[in-house]
């Protein structure tokens, strides 16, 4: 009973997302805007680094802070 209760789920799982797919509609982006001044777009290297630099960079910062504070309150 357990595979045909996965199955299930998955089936509905599945349709769900494709029918949310299909009724969505696309975002026009390609119309712009009155006052639209879009800038110059990002490199790979800037990509890269706002995207998944930043975001471990600030993850290690985070930790670290975290590992001293708690060191230094259980050395009293």
């Amino acid at each position: 009973m357990d595979k045909k209760n996965a199955l299930r789920a998955g089936a509905v799982a599945a349709g769900t997302t494709l029918m949310m797919l299909l009724m969505s509609s696309p975002a026009l982006a390609l119309v712009r805007d009155d006052g639209d001044d879009p800038g110059s777009g990002l490199s790979v290297a800037e990509t890269l680094g706002l995207f998944v630099g930043a975001p471990i960079l600030l993850f290690l910062v985070i930790a670290g802070l975290v590992m001293v504070l708690d060191k230094s309150r259980k050395q009293s």
